[in-house]
């Protein structure tokens, strides 16, 4: 299967390093026009209609997102490039984006084409992804922000606000749902904490990630343990007991 593909970048050499890279390690993709900002890239993706768009998320006069929000419908995979930045990458690991850190890595870009290709080639429906990421960036309120959680028939689009808690099971998180509804994800509760932190999320022991708008009740104890909205208990460790009677200080 062919696909074409478009890169926005500003800087030069990075088009260049990922147009050599394309048609060296990625002989199924076809790179149909290159861009240098939002300004170019627009038309040009609007003209060439292409299966990938490989997007800078930082660019001057206007980042990747603000690109993105000029389409009222994506019709695309993105696959996004970018230097490190927390924001970013928290943002992209909500919506389940593609995303390569700078300087690009020959086997994260052809893992990401890989993944697209199979998408495209069991006909699944366009993945939510990009309009999820949209969504949560303009989004004020952090708990109306939504979570693509990976499932084994394909995704489900969670509100933040829906989750109660993430239990870790080996080397998978187990999802607590307001709906009593429980989903088994297969990421590390590490990976999710570090998605949450900033979203009134709490890791209060090993095994355990919570959502503080849900605790109704603290019992005392070693580490003591906590009641939350659904009935459940949860343990608090000793190590991390502090930190959380903190965040009713």
């Amino acid at each position: 299967m062919q696909l074409k593909a478009v890169i926005v970048e500003d800087e030069e050499s990075g088009r260049e390093t990922l147009k050599n890279y394309l048609s060296t390690y990625c002989k199924d993709v076809e790179l149909v026009g290159m861009a240098d900002s939002v300004k170019s890239g627009v038309p040009l993706i609007k003209e060439k209609n292409p299966d990938i768009v490989f997007l800078d998320v930082e660019m001057p006069y206007g980042n990747g997102f603000d690109l993105l929000e000029q389409f009222d419908n994506i019709q695309f995979e993105v696959v996004f490039v970018t230097a490190f930045s927390q924001y970013a990458i928290k943002a992209l690991n909500l919506s389940a984006s593609y995303y390569i850190l700078k300087p690009v890595d020959i086997d994260e870009l052809v893992a990401a084409v890989e993944k697209i290709k199979e998408k495209k080639l069991s006909k699944s429906e366009m993945p939510s992804h990009t309009k999820v990421l949209i969504d949560n960036l303009k989004s004020i309120n952090n708990q109306s922000k939504k979570i693509i959680l990976p499932i084994l028939e394909g995704f489900e689009v969670i509100s933040i606000s829906e989750v109660i808690r993430c239990e870790a099971q080996d080397n998978f998180t187990q999802f607590h749902l307001k709906s009593g509804k429980k989903l088994l994800i297969c990421r590390t509760l590490k990976f999710y904490e570090e998605c949450l932190v900033d979203f009134d999320f709490v890791r209060i022991h090993k095994s355990h990630l919570i959502n503080m708008q849900y605790v109704i009740k603290y019992t005392k104890g070693k580490g003591g343990f906590i009641t939350m909205s659904d009935g459940s208990q949860v343990d608090v460790s000793p190590n991390k007991r502090d930190e959380f009677l903190m965040k009713f200080e």
